[in-house]
């Protein structure tokens, strides 16, 4: 019997955007398993809590299987290990992407070299998508439905931000 292949796909996501979905959906065709790993980091001033970028994103996957989404605080090495996975998933929107990406790869793998970075491009309709850019629209009142799930638009568009 072969070992389940897991895989994670880290990020701040604050807010989760329909590009990042694509990323799951997508990279759930490519294992048998995917837990999608919130991280807490501060660092980023996070507009929503933890909790509520958890259960946004589970919100946002209902239904889907073989996924599940947990909040972490701790190195991402240290994490997939604790959950058995040999990969971490990273969306690439841009060449501003690539650099940053790189280097975390690189340090990963620096820390661990079982387990492995995978690059994904964004389906063309969301290769523009940024956490940062739905919710500096959303600030100014634009219409940000088709860029994000309708409860976390409707979040967004409540709030004064």
């Amino acid at each position: 019997m072969s070992k389940k292949k897991i895989a994670i796909y880290p990020g701040t996501f604050d807010p989760v955007t329909n590009g990042h979905i694509d990323i799951i959906n997508r990279s759930l065709n490519l294992f048998d398993h995917l837990i999608v790993s919130v991280a807490l980091n501060p660092k980023k001033n996070p507009t929503f809590s933890i909790d509520q970028r958890v259960n946004f994103i589970k919100k946002g996957l209902k239904g889907l299987k073989n996924v599940e989404v947990l909040p972490f605080d701790n190195l991402l090495t240290d994490f997939a290990h604790f959950n058995d996975a040999s990969v971490i998933i990273k969306g690439l929107r841009a060449i501003s992407d690539f650099e940053y990406e790189l280097q975390m790869g690189l340090m990963n793998r620096n820390l661990d070299q079982s387990i492995e970075t995978l690059f994904m491009i964004p389906s063309l309709e969301y290769s523009f998508l940024s956490s940062s850019f739905i919710k500096e629209i959303a600030k100014h009142g634009g219409d940000i439905h088709k860029l994000v799930p309708t409860f976390v638009a409707e979040k967004l568009l409540s709030m004064n931000i």
